[in-house]
């Protein structure tokens, strides 16, 4: 018995010798393929942050940002639904390009004129001729509602709510034109939720809604406009593609960040401010911090080496 005793035991330790090398193997190949815990202990830092800015708004404030290299998601009442203000015109701005009528020939009627300062209804009636991409230029870069509106009726309402919808956004609509106060009273508001316009731009960013072969000009007209809120506190050619949109209580804005290495999708809404500067200084903290927090993304290794 003390002999096969033996031999089954210098079997077993045999066996469970090898089991136990596999093992320590395994946990070794394991711990190499593991991803570090610095990224997510980064998120939490930045998710608190943002949380501590939504904490001190005295009105309403949503947010969305997500990665789009790997995925990761913060939101905070990122499914609330708000005015867009001009943030909207991102969506007009996608479905010109979607169409690919960028050289389409517009010439100046009076007719199209709103009161204010927009540049287009400076611009000589029946004289002045325009490509649509041209049209576009002055909607983002100076928010030219004029210059909307004519590429609203050129593309049509429905042809813009039908690419939203078609890219599975069910909040987000462009339910009236540029300073129609009357649709306005009416309820016919643009609206929009953050998760939604991150949504929107990563489907823009992937090529869902803009060809890509169209995408480079597609963001070189989008970031033209120099005076957002997320971008209010990034140097001067930061490579960021927003458009912010205020009305009275009201601050949006919805931004590609694109940092070398770590493209991100951001979107903060705010809605019955009572102070609209402290909302465009939420906003545009929140984009400093998430810029920041990409940026050192895209320039480290996994473990967190500046490269």
């Amino acid at each position: 018995m003390t002999r096969r005793w033996s031999c089954l035991r210098g079997r077993a330790g045999g066996v469970f010798g090898v089991l136990a090398v596999s093992v320590v193997a395994a946990g070794r190949a394991a711990a190499q393929e593991a991803a570090p815990p610095g990224p997510d202990l980064l998120w939490a830092k930045l998710g608190s942050e943002v949380t501590r800015i939504e904490r001190g708004f005295d009105g309403i404030l949503g947010v969305a940002i997500k990665d789009l290299t790997d995925g990761r998601t913060f939101t905070l009442n990122a499914d609330l639904v708000m005015p867009t203000a001009s943030m909207i015109k991102i969506a007009v701005l996608g479905e010109l390009y979607r169409q690919g009528k960028q050289a389409e020939r517009y010439r100046v009627d009076a007719a199209d004129a709103l009161p204010g300062d927009d540049i287009l209804s400076r611009l000589t009636p029946g004289v002045t001729e325009l490509t649509w991409r041209d049209v576009a230029v002055m909607m983002v870069a100076v928010s030219d509602n004029s210059a909307t509106n004519v590429l609203i009726d050129r593309l049509g309402m429905p042809a813009i709510n039908r690419m939203l919808e078609s890219i599975g956004l069910q909040a987000t609509r462009l339910n009236r034109r540029m300073l129609d106060l009357a649709a306005a009273k009416a309820g016919r508001e643009n609206v929009a939720t953050p998760r939604e316009m991150v949504a929107l731009l990563e489907a823009i960013h992937r090529g869902r809604v803009v060809p890509a072969d169209r995408l480079a000009d597609f963001l070189g007209v989008l970031g033209m406009h120099k005076e957002g809120y997320l971008n209010d506190r990034l140097p001067e050619g930061t490579p960021i593609a927003n458009k912010p949109g205020w009305l009275d209580g009201v601050r949006a804005d919805a931004a590609l960040g694109l940092p070398p290495g770590r493209p991100f999708a951001i979107s903060v809404m705010t809605t019955f401010g009572a102070n609209d500067r402290a909302a465009e200084a939420a906003i545009a903290e929140i984009g400093e911090l998430t810029w920041r927090f990409f940026e050192r993304l895209g320039q480290s290794s996994r473990y967190g080496r500046r490269m």
